[in-house]
């Protein structure tokens, strides 16, 4: 799978990922009118969502579903979710789901099951969330990573490990330094390495990625150089404060390497004013567009 994320990038020169992370507050005023349950709510973002998504996906290769703003409005805002993730794979983006999975042995493969593999009922294999890829939290470690090793293996999907994250109290553990002269953040990123290398596809990157904050360079550029055979799922860009100057340290010498997430900065876009007289859905193609442009320009041509 992360081929295929690689291929989109290099058509569609455009590493962007936009994030739906799509609190109801997110919508435009005339979405929310008379609004008061759950259902209703869930039905807006979907829309929401289905719109966005019908704007960028020919010019954007990934999106990253976040499953918190879909929890948060119970069984409905789950439907949410399913139609979200559903929709945008209809429409040939690589979805990522953002839950950071986090747990051991069988828990962990009932977790993947749900959003990598598949659940037998009765002797018949279904699907309950049908995405590409998923963001997990190796802190356990290889106990809880092993059963989405498999799945991605036998299902052809991908996965990000937390390594470096964009927040920034990550550094309280994440840089912390062990007695073999690692930094905590390096130690997880040689494991990633570890469990991915034996699934490295055609461009040189395992389905094992990482998740890689824009908000810290010298950490990204650190673990860029460490290493090599690793994708990383890039956040932090645009409301977080990082930038496309901050990231570049992320991409190789062909301009590939990773996949940079933008959330507020695209499905809010309407409420900025370079974006003035657009609707949401334009405003975030507008936005996708000027981040695409920031990015070639540091990054360069991808594929070269």
């Amino acid at each position: 799978m992360i081929d295929k994320l690689i291929e989109k990038i290099i058509k569609m020169q455009n590493p962007t990922c936009v994030g739906l992370d799509t609190s109801f507050d997110y919508l435009p005023e005339e979405m929310k009118n008379g609004i008061s349950s759950f259902e209703d709510a869930a039905e807006a973002i979907a829309e929401f969502n289905m719109n966005v998504v019908d704007k960028v996906c020919d010019i954007v290769p990934s999106v990253k579903v976040q499953v918190a703003y879909y929890e948060m409005y119970g069984h409905a805002g789950m439907q949410a979710f399913e139609y979200t993730v559903n929709y945008a794979r209809g429409r040939g983006m690589v979805v990522i789901a953002d839950c950071k999975r986090n747990d051991i042995g069988s828990t962990a493969g009932c977790y993947s099951k749900a959003y990598l593999g598949e659940t037998l009922v009765n002797g018949k294999k279904l699907n309950a969330f049908r995405s590409d890829m998923l963001t997990v939290n190796g802190y356990l470690g290889y106990d809880g990573i092993k059963p989405f090793a498999e799945d991605i293996k036998a299902h052809d999907k991908s996965i990000f490990v937390l390594v470096k994250t964009s927040n920034p109290s990550s550094g309280e553990l994440q840089n912390l330094k062990l007695d073999n002269g690692n930094y905590i953040y390096e130690q997880m990123g040689d494991l990633v390495a570890q469990w991915g290398k034996d699934s490295i596809g055609k461009y040189g990157y395992s389905e094992i990625g990482a998740v890689v904050g824009a908000t810290h360079p010298e950490e990204a550029a650190r673990l860029r150089k460490r290493l090599p055979n690793t994708f990383f799922l890039i956040p932090g860009y645009g409301a977080q404060g990082g930038n496309a100057e901050m990231l570049k340290v992320c991409f190789d010498e062909r301009g590939l390497g990773g996949v940079v997430n933008s959330s507020r900065g695209i499905i809010c876009a309407y409420k900025d004013a370079r974006y003035s007289g657009m609707n949401y859905a334009e405003a975030a193609r507008a936005a996708c567009i000027d981040m695409q442009q920031d990015l070639s320009a540091v990054i360069g041509k991808m594929g070269r």
